[in-house]
């Protein structure tokens, strides 16, 4: 499952939006934050990614016009970046589509009682992942 479920949900989005799902985690993290602006930092944190791997995202991701990177203005040393317009509405065309293959690759496939059992689960294994 660890394997298999990852693979499934990036060829869903390779092949309906064009991206890779570390690229769609990316958007939807900028989306979630005060004016879609977030430090890198921040970013690879966030999607359990290293900052070299990020790095080479969000080059991508400025070529295509959905990020724009920027030095913060009170300290240099820091980039952050920032879901553009673009970026926005890419991402709202490929939630749907991503969505319903969470929907149809895990939901559909349990019985309610087996969701709460996994929302269980899947509380006291990242509870035991962070200490």
């Amino acid at each position: 499952m660890l394997i298999s479920l990852p693979a499934a949900l990036d060829a869903q989005l390779q092949r309906d939006a064009g991206m890779s799902h570390y690229e769609y985690q990316v958007l939807a993290l900028l989306s979630s934050v005060a004016d879609r602006t977030s430090y890198m930092t921040e970013i690879a944190a966030g999607t359990n990614g290293s900052p070299s791997r990020l790095s080479h995202v969000v080059a991508r991701l400025e070529r295509r016009g959905w990020v724009a990177r920027s030095s913060d203005p009170d300290n240099g040393r820091f980039t952050r970046a920032t879901l553009t317009e673009a970026g926005w509405d890419k991402l709202v065309e490929s939630a749907p589509g991503h969505v319903a293959a969470v929907r149809e690759y895990v939901f559909d496939q349990l019985s309610a009682t087996q969701v709460r059992q996994l929302a269980r689960i899947a509380r006291a294994i990242k509870d035991g992942a962070t200490h």
